[in-house]
């Protein structure tokens, strides 16, 4: 990911759920907040309900993937977190990559 960092800490978690929009998709709630800064920030949450670390690996390997190759045609400037629910542990790729880019356009971190 060359114009993203990581979301890791709990506040900067919290304030985007508080302060930001959300698109709910079946697979995925994506969660996204304008920081107005040159790069963005991306956090990715995959819970136990999903499965077994093996699952949830997997899922979060699969989102960042996603995030990875779609990474030019984002905002920059964008705080972004991807919440997984339970029907992405057998999702497949493409419906991942489907759901998380019409969430991405409905809250505008799209192009």
């Amino acid at each position: 990911m060359r114009f993203t960092t990581s979301l890791k800490l709990d506040r900067d978690f919290r304030r985007v759920y508080r302060k930001g929009k959300s698109a709910v998709r079946p697979c995925l709630v994506v969660y996204a907040r304008r920081t107005g800064g040159p790069a963005s920030r991306l956090g990715l949450t995959v819970t136990a309900k999903v499965g077994k670390a093996h699952t949830r690996n997997l899922v979060r390997r699969r989102l960042r993937e996603i995030y990875r190759l779609h990474e030019e045609g984002l905002r920059p400037g964008y705080d972004l977190v991807v919440v997984a629910r339970t029907r992405a542990a057998t999702a497949e790729y493409r419906r991942l990559e489907k759901e998380f880019l019409s969430a991405s356009k409905e809250l505008g971190a799209a192009l």
